[in-house]
C-alpha cells in the first residue's frame, strides 16, 4: 500500500446496495432524489460529507459524461485534484471543464487519440497505458503527482475492479432510506462474479470503524478493508 495512495470508496447507496435509481443514464440519484419526498430532506448530508473527503478524487469519464461536464459552463477553480479514467466519454470541452475546476487534472486512458491530447493546460496530465492497469496508475498518481489519499466515486463495474485487485483501503457509505431493486440496476460493487472457492481471497472482508445515524433516516457507515 505504501507505493500507492490510500484509497476510500465513498458513495451514496440505497439500503439494497443500489447506486442508481434505474438501469439507464436518464436516471440518477443527483437528479432524482431532490424530487422525492422522504429522500430530498436528508440528501444535503451526503453532499456535506463529500466536501470533507480527500483532496484527490477518482472518477470515470462515463459517470462524468452522465453528469453533463461535456456541456456545462466552465466552473470556478477548487482546491481538489481529479483523476478520471476515460477512453471515449470526455470531449475536449469536458477535459477543459475539469482543468478549470481542478488543482491538478489527470486523465488515465488507453486511447492514443483521446481529446485530452489536444488540450494544452498547465494542470493537465495524461497517464497513457496501452492496456489498463489500475494499480500502476495509482502508483504513478502518488509518485509523479503527489496523491497521498484518494477518494473513489465511480460506477459499480470499476469499483469491482478496485475490489478484486485489492486497491481499496476504506469504504465510506451514506445509506439513503430507500429500496430500489432491479437486477440490471448498478450496485456498489458490480463486475465479474467469483465462480469458485479458489477466488475467496478476493473477498472484501471489512472491519467496522464507524456507524453514524444521520437526520431523516440516513445512515453513514465506514469500514476498513482487511488485507
Amino acid at each position: 500500500m505504501s507505493n500507492r495512495p490510500i484509497t476510500t470508496l465513498f458513495m451514496l447507496m440505497s439500503v439494497d446496495g443500489k447506486i442508481s435509481p434505474g438501469a439507464t443514464d436518464e436516471v440518477d440519484y443527483d437528479k432524482d432524489f431532490p424530487n422525492i419526498e422522504g429522500l430530498k430532506e436528508g440528501l444535503h448530508q451526503y453532499y456535506g460529507i463529500e466536501q470533507t473527503t480527500d483532496l484527490w478524487s477518482f472518477n470515470t469519464g462515463r459517470v462524468q459524461q452522465k453528469m453533463g461536464v461535456n456541456e456545462l459552463p466552465l466552473p470556478e477553480k477548487t482546491i481538489v485534484s481529479f483523476a478520471v479514467l476515460d477512453n471515449s466519454h470526455l470531449t475536449e470541452h469536458g477535459v477543459k471543464w475539469f482543468c478549470a475546476k481542478s488543482k491538478n487534472f489527470v486523465v488515465i486512458t488507453s486511447n492514443k487519440n483521446h481529446p485530452a491530447f489536444n488540450v494544452s493546460e498547465d494542470n493537465l496530465h495524461i497517464i497513457y497505458q496501452e492496456e489498463q492497469n489500475l494499480g500502476a496508475a495509482l502508483v504513478e498518481l502518488k509518485e509523479k503527482y503527489g496523491c497521498e489519499r484518494l477518494t473513489v466515486q465511480s460506477g459499480g463495474t470499476l469499483n469491482g475492479l478496485f475490489l478484486r485487485e485489492k486497491l481499496f483501503d476504506y469504504v465510506d457509505i451514506v445509506v439513503a432510506p430507500v429500496l430500489v431493486g432491479g437486477k440490471d440496476t448498478s450496485t456498489l460493487i458490480d463486475g465479474k462474479s467469483m465462480t469458485g472457492t479458489d477466488e475467496l481471497n478476493k473477498l472484501g472482508v471489512l472491519k467496522l470503524e464507524k456507524v453514524e445515524a444521520l437526520e431523516d433516516s440516513y445512515i453513514r457507515i465506514k469500514y476498513k478493508i482487511m488485507a
